[in-house]
């Protein structure tokens, strides 16, 4: 049984030998080097459409503010001209 774990070790110590062996040549480098400029690209393109995204949001809440405005004084012209109906009835009837 100590021969089957001892035999076990072995191998494992041979296959993570060749392992770092193949982690650390050139053709993977190569391949990492590929790999993170592949991310640094996605990584430009998500920044790319956050920004995109922000300034559409940015004009979204401007035009609402806007629309708001525009509310919000045609309310207080109507509420001005109805306290004026208001008065010019209450004049009449005096």
């Amino acid at each position: 049984m100590n021969w089957i774990k001892t035999r076990f070790l072995a191998y494992g110590v041979l296959l993570g030998s060749a392992g770092v062996k193949m982690l650390t040549s050139d053709d993977a480098k190569k391949a990492y080097t590929h790999i993170t400029a592949a991310v640094m690209r996605g990584t430009d393109y998500v920044i790319k459409t956050a920004t995109t995204l922000k300034e559409n949001c940015e004009d979204i809440a401007a035009d609402a503010r806007e629309i708001n405005d525009t509310r919000a004084e045609e309310k207080e012209k109507k509420m001005i001209a109805d306290a004026k109906a208001v008065l010019a009835e209450a004049q009449e009837t005096l």
